[in-house]
């Protein structure tokens, strides 16, 4: 198993996010009416990854019900009017998982059996989606960040710090005193980006046939997080 670079930095060395206010105010909470686009943004960024490999379609459909899901917490950048970017997280990633399976599988299921039904090979993977609450570690956090994706070319524009500050601070309002993110061991670049914001390795396990890691960052007292709600509360 490769290891994540160095560690972490400790919270008191980690200067304040510098804020721009014009991306900022291009950031707002992501809506029904995004699902389509944000569904595409996430096939062309985790195209490997399991929900993508379920199509297009799935993805619409998971969008859409995790928008109307009450532990779903979820962002997109605008650019005239164009969702060019997005993050999608949860207050309570488990307690997300078990409502979408009680009131969407209806509409969640027919799509996802379509993609079974074009790739085979993924209906193995999918049935060992209900372990990673088991074995994916940090059980104590229930704040998660979940999938993020941006058009290329807005790369090194920092539209992808400020749309995470953004989840952060909603999460820190809202009473959250840390948050997670779960990335593959070798990816390096993931792991500089996490460690840079004060993100620490909490645990190691695999999943989906990978080496994962998880990460925990807290939020109380970050000085790159304020408790700044652009969210309505649950």
């Amino acid at each position: 198993m490769s290891a994540p670079p160095a560690g972490a930095p400790e919270l008191s060395a980690l200067r304040p996010f510098p804020v721009d206010a014009d991306v900022l105010a291009a950031i707002r909470p992501m809506q029904f009416r995004d699902a389509r686009r944000v569904a595409e943004l996430h096939h062309a960024a985790m195209g490997n990854s399991l929900w993508a490999k379920l199509g297009l379609p799935f993805l619409q459909q998971l969008y859409q019900a995790l928008v109307d899901c009450p532990w779903f917490l979820g962002f997109v950048y605008v650019e005239d009017g164009d969702v060019r970017g997005f993050l999608a997280g949860s207050t309570d990633t488990a307690k997300m998982y078990r409502h979408i399976l009680r009131h969407r599988t209806v509409f969640l299921a027919p799509a996802a059996a379509v993609g079974v039904l074009r790739r085979p090979g993924v209906a193995v993977t999918l049935l060992q989606t209900a372990r990673y609450f088991g074995v994916s570690g940090a059980e104590d956090v229930p704040g998660e960040s979940l999938f993020c994706s941006f058009e290329p070319d807005l790369r090194g524009k920092r539209v992808s710090g400020h749309i995470n500050k953004v989840f952060f601070d909603e999460l820190c309002a809202r009473g959250h005193a840390a948050v997670k993110i779960t990335t593959e061991v070798g990816n390096e670049g993931a792991n500089r980006q996490l460690q840079s914001w004060g993100f620490a390795d909490r645990h190691r396990f695999r999943f989906y046939g990978k080496d994962m890691v998880t990460y925990v960052m807290p939020l109380s007292g970050h000085p790159r997080v304020q408790p700044t709600s652009r969210h309505p509360a649950v």
